[in-house]
């Protein structure tokens, strides 16, 4: 008879304490080109990521050729004085590098990764696109050509077509935000290398840009590296441009885009809100996360769980332009999609929700674990080097102090339950609000009159 084997088990382990963790706090600097340079050391990340910012915003493009910024913005990848296009593309090869280029409302974004054992080689091309980027017509043509193969695309995309739909009421049509960012075909078919080269000598300078670097720099000279590359980046100083007011119209409405025959209902409800300038700012996202940030939100649970009218609902804040004197502004939303036969029935326990939460605000609870998933993920959204470049870059673009988003997650820790409730309610209020519906107008239409939550006009284009 055999002994029964017995397990032998090793000891759990046990967690560890918690360091305390704050936003990376980067060095700040400009080169005697006056390009202004924020880097932040990272041990152990050995891909760098490089974000700059061009101050050549959208409101800069000139009459009748809206989507030259984002034409310009791809060409950077299309070759220099030095390399055609597709040796420029083999040398990012040959560095293990990806460049990234695009264009919105603050300006252009240029965005590189690559080894830190080649970042001298990969910041030296980069360099040469800033400084001579080649345009060549038959480059040119051809992303003009890809832009507009693009935009019937995006014109077939309910979500793409509600975001149109829902710039072109807001902003007054004066306004460059009231039309589409890469511009539209009337616009791009205009563009040729000319109209590029002419944009970029107006408003692409050192002078006038930031270049952020996160990463392991142990042992990189980066000072040397700089001079070597961006630092040899010439242009003149430049006048800094005004900025004009941003008015939009939130008068409560309906706007349905007619698609005849669609089998689901694209949502888009939104106006203009306060920026990060504001000191609203943390109670806003604070409630607008309890709203619609999460499958646990409000707007989730009773529309996707209890009703089961979609697949998710989302509340956010997006910035759209910020200035200095804080006169810039926030796109604040609510988007998804539902079926057609429940377009009327959603809308109505959507507002039945913001109604609610104007009488009765937020619980404790909501707001506990907002904090919790808004404040407590940090340390893992930031675990890249890419996320904290992209997000310093972002405060340049807006007129942030480098401290801000360290401060961000301290006030959102600090506000109450009451604060976060005003926010939100003041953020959607339900008698301000811009709908647009992508959907079978034929369907939805009386439906959605009979909520009595705005006027209703049909657009088929």
């Amino acid at each position: 008879m055999t002994e029964a084997a017995t397990m032998q088990f090793h000891a759990q382990p046990q967690a560890g304490t918690a360091k305390p963790w704050a936003f990376p706090a980067p060095e700040r600097g400009t080169l005697t080109n006056g390009l202004t340079v924020l880097r932040c050391h990272r041990p152990g990340q050995q891909v760098v990521a490089v974000e700059i910012h061009l101050e050549a915003p959208l409101e800069a493009e000139p009459a009748g050729l809206d989507g030259v910024a984002t034409i310009m913005a791809r060409a950077f990848n299309e070759g220099t004085d030095k390399h055609s296009a597709e040796e420029f593309a083999a040398e990012l090869d040959r560095c293990g590098a990806t460049l990234d280029a695009h264009a919105d409302h603050p300006g252009v974004r240029v965005s590189l990764e690559v080894p830190v054992s080649r970042l001298p080689k990969a910041l030296g091309l980069l360099a040469d696109a800033l400084r001579a980027p080649a345009f060549a017509d038959s480059e040119i043509e051809r992303l003009v050509a890809n832009r507009l193969d693009e935009i019937p695309h995006e014109a077939a995309n309910p979500a793409r077509r509600a975001a149109k739909e829902l710039s072109r009421q807001l902003f007054p049509a004066t306004s460059r935000m009231s039309r589409p960012r890469q511009g539209t075909e009337e616009t791009v078919a205009a563009i040729d290398s000319a109209a590029v080269r002419a944009f970029y000598e107006k408003h692409v300078r050192p002078a006038t840009a930031t270049f952020v670097i996160v990463g392991d720099l142990t042992g990189t000279d980066l000072d040397a590296v700089l001079a070597d590359t961006v630092g040899a980046w010439t242009g003149d100083t430049a006048q800094p441009r005004p900025v004009p007011p941003v008015t939009a119209d939130d008068t409560g409405r309906v706007v349905i885009v007619h698609r005849p025959g669609a089998v689901q209902t694209q949502l888009l409800i939104g106006r203009i809100g306060a920026d990060r300038h504001d000191r609203v700012w943390p109670a806003q996202v604070l409630g607008t996360y309890c709203l619609g940030g999460t499958l646990t939100s409000r707007l989730d649970r009773v529309l996707r769980e209890e009703k089961g009218y979609t697949y998710g609902v989302r509340a956010f804040g997006q910035v759209l332009r910020s200035a200095p004197d804080g006169s810039g502004a926030a796109m604040l939303a609510i988007s998804g999609s539902v079926d057609t036969a429940s377009t009327g029935p959603a809308l109505d326990d959507l507002w039945k929700v913001l109604r609610t939460l104007a009488a009765e605000g937020l619980t404790d609870a909501e707001r506990d674990v907002a904090v919790q998933n808004l404040v407590g993920v940090a340390p893992l959204k930031y675990e890249m080097a890419s996320s904290v470049a992209a997000t310093l870059a972002d405060q340049v673009e807006q007129h942030l102090p480098d401290d801000f988003q360290a401060q961000l997650y301290r006030q959102l820790a600090a506000t109450g339950t009451v604060e976060a409730t005003a926010a939100v309610v003041n953020a959607f209020p339900e008698d301000r609000l811009v709908t647009i519906l992508v959907g079978d107008a034929e369907e939805i239409e009386e439906p959605v009159r009979a909520l009595g939550i705005g006027e209703v006009t049909v657009v088929t284009s």
